[in-house]
């Protein structure tokens, strides 16, 4: 069976002052997610403005423990970064059918 899972995360960049110290604080965490765990990861909000962003990763496995696990970790990375705040953050499991 397929477990799919996205999460999402609202954060906030208080020192970046600029689109692009933005972006590169942006491509910081969107690249190591994808790299360290393997997972889809975009921004998905907020991309006009300086200092808010909405980050999207998606992680697929053919358990729901292992969807679990990754996704704890990108959320353990994130919040581990002393450049952002977390705002919020949520997920939504894909339900599928064999």
């Amino acid at each position: 069976m397929l477990h799919v899972c996205a999460l999402e995360i609202d954060i906030r960049i208080p020192d970046s002052h600029s689109l692009k110290a933005k972006r590169a604080t942006v491509k910081h965490l969107v690249e190591g997610c994808r790299s360290r765990f393997a997972v889809a990861a975009a921004e998905v909000g907020y991309q006009d403005q300086w200092q808010r962003c909405a980050l999207g990763f998606a992680a697929v496995s053919g358990t729901p423990g292992q969807v679990e696990t990754v996704l704890d970790s990108v959320e353990r990375f994130v919040w581990s970064q002393p450049e952002v705040e977390v705002v919020a953050a949520s997920r939504t499991w894909l339900e599928t059918e064999q």
